[in-house]
């Protein structure tokens, strides 16, 4: 047995674990690689009226009106959690739009059992994570 052969059987046991995960568990796994590359929390671990610095992807970003001022809202996901991200008085952010790559800023709080972050600072980042 050549001293490639080992290798060669963990890139193909790699090769079919790939194949055998679901496309959400390989986009929840890269996310997570960006929290290190980011120095960010994993949402997941957040809470306590702290503030953290979170990084992922949007899911969703709605327009929902509270107390009669608008509010955008949008839902970060990490790969490990949901935050929902709300900028009060806006109506709309340019480049926050799902699918976009987000790294966000502010005080953690719960609110109806859901994670949320009022006002977050945030830079837009690369599709790719970097």
């Amino acid at each position: 047995m050549s001293s490639q052969e080992p290798h060669r059987k963990r890139g193909l046991r790699g090769f079919f674990q790939r194949l055998a995960t679901s496309q959400a568990e390989l986009e929840a796994d890269e996310l997570q690689q960006n929290l290190d590359r980011h120095g960010a929390t994993p949402i997941a671990s957040c809470g306590g009226r702290r503030r953290f610095c979170v990084t992922g992807t949007l899911r969703t970003v709605t327009l929902r009106p509270r107390g009669g001022a608008p509010a955008l809202e949008a839902e970060l996901y990490d790969g490990s959690d949901v935050i929902d991200l709300i900028w009060l008085g806006r109506r709309r952010i340019a480049g926050i739009e799902p699918g976009r790559m987000v790294l966000a800023e502010g005080l953690v709080s719960l609110q109806d059992g859901r994670k949320v972050m009022f006002n977050p600072r945030y830079e837009l980042r690369p599709a790719n994570g970097t």
